[in-house]
């Protein structure tokens, strides 16, 4: 791609002459003159100015969709050259949703940088639905999500069964309860994820099933990762409903306890998102890599 298609994606990206300036170590008036210059040439305003902010114009909008489809097919070219070379390289950026990119990715991927050292990964994360989205628009080469409803646009392929369980506190009031009933899930205080995670939205669907109405549960507060939860449920008399991945070390150590709700199991499976269609040599080599992974 010619710089001034970089430096435009980078403002794009950035909605800011002088942050874009920064990433890529230039000076703000050279990022202003290589826009100027890609507006002359395309013959249109890429950008619009609203009081101290700048957004994309229509216009603007549709050469970023086309040249981050023209980043990724570079990226793909080189991919594939360095196959044919014998000497695979290039750069390969996942997005994962918090619990896998927290607590089962990092290992997959310390794992394949050793087998692939000149392959340069790069991870986002954030929920599944952001996960996706960033997919679409392709800002990421494939999502590793954890909800159960599918968008339009997106493949999707199982690659772990995951559970999610009911946790207290070592010492919290319910920390000698082995069971507890539905009515009692229902009544008892219990922290959540935040809206648009791939848990809230299984829970929502789980509770349906056994004829329980997620409005109906006792939520005081919604928090933003599990790592959160577990340190509130250190001081907090509740529950939680988290991966059953994410607190084994907590439930070996007893500062997390597990509770069964009578009738009630919430399973679900870690899932592969890529785009429809073209799959890129570095999404089959990745994705091969990670289900052939003890993990």
């Amino acid at each position: 791609m010619d710089y001034r298609d970089t430096v435009f994606i980078a403002v794009a990206e950035n909605l800011s002459f002088s942050k874009a300036a920064n990433d890529l170590n230039i000076s703000q008036p050279a990022v202003t003159k290589h826009i100027k210059e890609l507006e002359i040439k395309f013959n249109t305003n890429l950008f619009e100015r609203k009081g101290n902010k700048i957004f994309l114009t229509r216009k603007g909008k549709i050469v970023y969709n086309s040249y981050k489809q023209i980043e990724q097919q570079y990226r793909e070219l080189e991919f594939e050259i360095s196959q044919l070379n014998h000497d695979i390289s290039g750069d390969f950026i996942i997005g994962a949703s918090s619990t896998i990119s927290q607590y089962l990715i990092p290992k997959t991927i310390a794992s394949f940088h050793k087998r692939y050292p000149k392959v340069n990964i790069h991870l986002i994360n954030g929920n599944s639905f952001d996960m996706e989205q960033l997919l679409l628009n392709n800002k990421v080469d494939i999502a590793l999500v954890e909800n159960h409803s599918s968008q339009s646009g997106i493949r999707y392929k199982s690659f772990l069964d995951d559970e999610l369980i009911l946790v207290t506190g070592g010492n919290s009031i319910y920390s000698k309860r082995k069971t507890i009933s539905k009515n009692d899930l229902l009544q008892f205080p219990i922290v959540l994820r935040e809206k648009g995670s791939g848990t809230l939205e299984v829970i929502k669907e789980a509770l349906l099933k056994q004829n329980l109405d997620f409005e109906d549960l006792n939520v005081p507060i919604h928090l933003g990762s599990t790592e959160s939860i577990k340190n509130f449920l250190l001081d907090f008399d509740g529950l939680a409903i988290v991966s059953e991945q994410a607190v084994k070390t907590e439930l070996y150590l007893k500062t997390l306890v597990e509770i069964k709700v009578t009738g009630v199991h919430i399973p679900r499976q870690f899932r592969i998102a890529y785009k429809m269609g073209h799959k890129s040599r570095q999404v089959e080599l990745f994705e091969n890599f990670l289900l052939g992974y003890n993990l």
